[in-house]
């Protein structure tokens, strides 16, 4: 079988944990190589998600490599299993391919944490508001692809309905609601949309006011994904050159940290949303 021209972050991920894997068994590529008469470049792309791996095989690496961990194991057979298509893949060719890993990163996520300090968060957005934002990229995306950023985003706030509803926590700074990226009727329905997003028993929205003391994080935005297991939870932020998937160990701890810490700067729910309504008021 050919290899990838384009893995997804996924694939990408599954290649990594097996790297993650080999290493800590302290064995080298030519080892496993010997071990299961397979090839050095099979390895190699296997590890860089450039080629998919059975779980068969799977099974083999982890026992090779003296892999305790059942539940890792077992999360790891299914993405190595996993032909799933889903509606993202209309994009593929139409849009960036951080758009359709993003989607396919909320699917399988047990839980989304998001902080904003830019932007309302992506799945709490109205399309003007997504509009408005997408308007102001430079350059400017041509109109087609503007619509379908729009509308794919505007898909992707499915994960926050239905019976595989994931759970949400938000936690917004104040300058988050009173910035109008577009005008007064958009900003204004983006409120109403957060108060009605509030209500999901699955969503849960947290408002940092200005005035709150000792909070220095300003310029935290994160989106923090939990996985089927500890271990395959994945963390996404922007930044100046796109989207990057963070999933280290120590990079996961110290966003899990920074998440705890900006949320004990917020208000509770039921004061986020008599805040909300205040500036909603103001407006």
């Amino acid at each position: 079988m050919a290899p990838r021209i384009r893995p997804t972050a996924r694939q990408v991920r599954l290649g990594a944990e097996l790297r993650k894997l080999r290493v800590s068994a302290g064995m080298s590529a030519r080892e496993v190589v010997s071990a299961l008469s397979s090839t050095s470049a099979q390895i190699s792309q296997v590890e860089a998600g450039l080629s998919g791996v059975s779980e068969e095989r799977l099974r083999k690496l982890a026992e090779l490599y003296g892999c305790g961990d059942e539940g890792l194991i077992e999360a790891l057979t299914v993405m190595a299993a996993d032909r799933t298509r889903g509606w993202w893949e209309q994009y593929r060719g139409v849009l960036l391919p951080e758009f359709l890993d993003l989607a396919e990163l909320e699917h399988h996520a047990r839980f989304l944490q998001v902080i904003g300090t830019a932007h309302v968060p992506g799945l709490l957005q109205t399309e003007d508001y997504a509009r408005a934002v997408f308007s102001y990229w430079v350059p400017e995306p041509p109109e087609g692809e503007l619509e379908a950023q729009v509308e794919h985003r505007m898909r992707r706030r499915q994960v926050l309905a239905g019976d595989r509803a994931v759970d949400y926590e938000a936690v917004l700074h104040e300058s988050v609601l009173r910035m109008r990226v577009a005008d007064r009727r958009v900003a204004l329905a983006q409120l109403d949309q957060l108060l009605r997003q509030s209500e999901r028993p699955n969503v849960t929205v947290r408002v940092i006011p200005f005035d709150t003391d000792g909070f220095g994080g300003a310029s935290t935005a994160l989106l923090y994904a939990g996985g089927s297991v500890p271990a395959l939870d994945t963390v996404q932020r922007d930044t100046p050159y796109g989207s990057a998937f963070l999933d280290d160990a120590s990079q996961l701890l110290a966003m899990r940290t920074l998440f705890r810490k900006v949320e004990s700067a917020s208000l509770d729910p039921v004061k986020t949303r008599d805040f909300i309504h205040r500036l909603a008021k103001e407006l």
